[in-house]
């Protein structure tokens, strides 16, 4: 780099965030007064949005290109990606407050907004929207948080050894959460193994920095890899139906249609039936409990927390169209949420249901294998009717079975269908965009 063109300090660039309206990686999505930071990827230049992002209200523009500085306005830096996730760094350790991070294989989303609804209720929290969960989302979460909140919820996510270790480093969590260790992002993580070692990176952060963990007792694995946090909360699922048995255990009190549980706060029993379906999901339900309860949120809050969780954004939702139910739960699938579903859909659900199922991807030497498996469950599941989508179903073994390649011609199919008082679980990888049936 030039000597006249010095790279701007990240203490001086945290000043001029202070009195900015917040920061932005999309030139599209530019606040007047706000900072521009420009990133690269395989096949863009954020570089070269710079000028449009201070043509459409940015203050600043940080570029790691010498040629895009063309005024003041335009700050060097020597990598964008490094200078946001910095920043963010700076500004989390302007904040002595809980840091709660949450990872996990499956329903850590679903944790995540049941956690806020719950700490919500009592405190003002921060914390990560939608699936603002990498490299990128975790820095600008970060970023999100404003001077007067008690508590930051990050959802942390990963597909490969190592993420969870850079995300805790930029956000240096203060307590944490592994939902549970499952058969997700096989294709990076190498294997099962390659999970427990990605994900308990956070439980090594712990360890090293005093921190403290939540572990769910009733998730294989979870216990034994948290042997090395020395301070942490271990909550289970109660045996009997009463929930005062003991302070961290919870009681499953009803599971149709939606599930209802039981705890205790103060020597007092409470009870909520949360807008949430499956067995599948007590645990996420256990976890928002267990931190609401470790946060002194008063039992009726947390109740009101629970009680007032919408499922949203294809994750569990339950959408009406006539007499009939669907069950869209199209954000994602791995083999255990699939089987997860599939269980629900065959133990819990009466009268007459189909199945559409979309791939399972990232899962690489173990996807055919995986796909087979989740048609052989349909096959037992005794389902009236079960419809598979995308090229990996098409490679099994699946007699009896609908397939179509992709969404558009399932969608044809289903708008031509007379539906009648029927279930019908609609559940895929994101890819899939199962949704889009609807």
């Amino acid at each position: 780099m030039n000597a006249d063109k010095q790279t701007i300090a990240i203490a001086d660039l945290y000043d001029l965030f202070k009195n900015s309206t917040g920061v932005t990686t999309d030139s599209r999505k530019v606040h007047v007064g706000s900072i521009y930071v420009a990133l690269k990827g395989a096949n863009f230049d954020g570089n070269e949005y710079a000028e449009k992002a201070i043509e459409n209200g940015a203050h600043y523009a940080v570029v790691d290109d010498e040629k895009f500085l063309l005024s003041p306005k335009y700050l060097l830096v020597e990598d964008g990606l490094k200078a946001l996730q910095q920043l963010a760094t700076f500004h989390r350790r302007q904040f002595y407050i809980p840091v709660v991070a949450i990872t996990g294989s499956n329903g850590k989303t679903t944790t995540k907004e049941l956690v806020a609804s719950v700490l919500g209720s009592y405190y003002t929290v921060h914390y990560t929207y939608g699936n603002l969960n990498n490299h990128i989302g975790v820095p600008l979460t970060l970023l999100g948080m404003e001077t007067n909140i008690d508590i930051a919820i990050i959802e942390m996510g990963a597909n490969h050894v190592g993420e969870i270790k850079t995300l805790c480093e930029i956000a240096e969590p203060s307590h944490g959460l592994i939902t549970n260790i499952g058969m997700a992002h096989l294709e990076g993580f190498g294997g099962l193994e390659g999970v427990k070692k990605g994900k308990s990176e956070l439980y090594d952060w712990l360890a090293i920095n005093k921190g403290i963990a939540f572990v769910n007792k009733e998730e294989a694995f979870l216990e034994k890899l948290a042997g090395k946090v020395l301070r942490k909360i271990i909550y289970k699922k109660s045996d009997a139906p009463n929930p005062a048995v003991a302070p961290h255990e919870i009681s499953l009190l009803k599971t149709s249609p939606f599930l209802k549980v039981g705890y205790l706060v103060k020597g007092q029993s409470f009870e909520a039936e949360s807008q949430l379906i499956g067995t599948y999901n007590f645990n996420n339900l256990m976890t928002a409990i267990c931190l609401g309860k470790y946060f002194k949120v008063p039992g009726e809050k947390i109740k009101e927390g629970i009680e007032n969780y919408l499922p949203s954004n294809n994750r569990s939702q339950i959408v009406k169209k006539g007499n009939n139910q669907i069950i869209l739960d199209a954000y994602n699938a791995n083999p255990t949420s699939m089987q997860n579903a599939i269980t629900y859909l065959k133990e819990t659900v009466d009268g007459k249901k189909i199945a559409i199922v979309g791939d399972m991807l990232e899962l690489g030497s173990c996807s055919k294998t995986a796909h087979q498996d989740i048609v052989n469950l349909l096959k037992e599941a005794a389902i009236y009717q079960v419809v598979l989508v995308g090229t990996e179903f098409k490679s099994t073994t699946h007699d009896g079975f609908l397939h179509f390649d992709n969404f558009q011609d399932c969608k044809s199919w289903f708008e031509e269908q007379n539906f009648d008082n029927t279930t019908i679980l609609i559940k895929g990888s994101r890819g899939i965009q199962l949704e889009k049936i609807l």
